[in-house]
């Protein structure tokens, strides 16, 4: 299994939200993360918004993964909003974004960010795969092509069939 299903459930799945900016979307993260694990949103907004301001979190090809360090956090999860209508995100190539990967890690969390990290640009980076997710009805659908997916050592992936 990639690292990436391991992060993630139905219930942190959002999917078509209707967000306008970056600030509404690390709103809805801190809901999201609040209502299924207890975590205070206001940290979650505080942290996503801090890492932000360093830089664009947006990788290009209309995806995003904004992601921060939360204290008294035990392990790395994550979340999934995908947006009605594209947000501005700063992104690289200057597309709007779509699809939004939030993750969080312990505050000392650092391999294993970086390799979650990693393994989220190889996923989006395929194109088709993005086209999957873009066009999954259901939250438990869109978990399901995120738990097929595996990395290739060759840089290349593709879903498990």
């Amino acid at each position: 299994m990639n690292l990436i299903a391991k992060l993630l459930t139905a219930q942190n799945i959002l999917l078509d939200a209707d967000l306008t900016s970056k600030k509404r979307v690390f709103e809805q993260a801190g809901l999201m993360f609040e209502n299924s694990g207890g975590l205070s949103r206001s940290v979650i907004f505080d942290s996503l918004f801090a890492r932000e301001k360093l830089g664009s979190t947006g990788l290009g090809q209309g995806v995003a993964i904004p992601h921060g360090r939360i204290k008294g956090l035990k392990s790395a999860t994550g979340a999934i909003i995908r947006v009605q209508n594209a947000v501005p995100f700063d992104a690289p190539d200057g597309q709007n974004v779509k699809l939004i990967f939030v993750l969080l890690v312990p505050e000392r969390a650092t391999d294993e960010h970086l390799q979650i990290l990693s393994e989220l640009a190889q996923m989006f980076c395929d194109k088709p795969f993005r086209e999957k997710l873009l066009g999954a009805a259901t939250p438990d659908e869109l978990l399901q092509l995120i738990t097929q997916w595996e990395p290739n050592a060759a840089g290349q992936h593709s879903p498990a069939v």
